[in-house]
């Protein structure tokens, strides 16, 4: 099967086409509040929600990390800022 190539005016209509299709295609349907406001609970719904121990033991690494992390940051400032002034009075 051979194939043809559309030159011009041909192949700016067919693309032109083409995409009026995928924007029809990907164009959403508005829903009402209240039934966005049931698609919200219908989700929260199937999350699994932690168990109060695992809330703690989360809530603990999240708070270890910033703690590392805050530190390492201010090490860093306090020695770029002293590479800083030693560099700027000499």
């Amino acid at each position: 099967m051979s194939k043809t190539k559309l030159l011009g005016n041909d192949r700016k209509e067919k693309l032109e086409q083409q995409k009026k299709a995928a924007k029809k295609a990907n164009k959403k349907v508005r829903k009402s509040p209240a039934r966005f406001l049931k698609d919200i609970i219908s989700e929260l719904k199937k999350v699994t929600w932690p168990s109060a121990k695992e809330l703690v033991k989360y809530a603990g690494a999240v708070l270890a990390f910033i703690l590392v992390i805050a530190i390492i940051v201010g090490l860093m400032d306090f020695g770029l800022t002293s590479l800083f002034d030693w560099v700027l009075k000499k």
